[in-house]
């Protein structure tokens, strides 16, 4: 075979291969209950993450935790019939943030760009959204709230 032939094979394959990435990036599963919005899509979620849900009621909101397969938990604090007013995540990984914080991720990536607590630590307010996020290699934790929806007499140290 003719080197300009193989040049041709490899730029096909390639090329190819670049297209089958970018169609599974497209496909990837994703969260789409979101930091503020209705807990509606949940269930749609358990399905699309092949997670499993457990349900804890409490006497002012209930918590949607969601277990990846990869490890990750997803707490979702959400008022009965109402929005999700503060989510929370612990594991080997961070799950998408873009997803799980929607509108408020820019303030997200705001905040640890101006981040000054280190590498390890991000802890910050931007108007009504409070986050800290902690973390090294296999070991994530961390938590978004409204502060404006959080429930009268329920305290920020049991959104962890």
């Amino acid at each position: 075979m003719d080197l300009d032939r193989r040049h041709q094979l490899r730029l096909g394959l390639l090329s190819c291969s670049v297209a089958l990435l970018g169609g599974l990036l497209l496909c990837a599963p994703a969260a789409r209950a979101t930091l503020g919005s209705s807990a509606a899509s949940i269930a749609a979620d358990r399905d699309q993450l092949r997670a499993s849900v457990r349900v804890t009621s409490h006497a002012l909101y209930e918590v949607h935790e969601l277990m990846l397969p990869n490890g990750v938990s997803v707490r979702e604090y959400r008022v009965p019939d109402g929005i999700v007013f503060a989510i929370a995540w612990s594991g080997p990984a961070k799950p998408d943030l873009s997803q799980a914080l929607g509108a408020y991720f820019p303030g997200y990536v705001e905040a640890a760009k101006a981040n000054t607590d280190g590498h390890n630590h991000m802890s910050a307010r931007r108007a009504d959204l409070v986050m800290t996020s902690t973390g090294r290699m296999r070991d994530f934790a961390g938590h978004a709230y409204l502060a404006s929806a959080v429930p009268a007499g329920v305290s920020i140290d049991e959104l962890r």
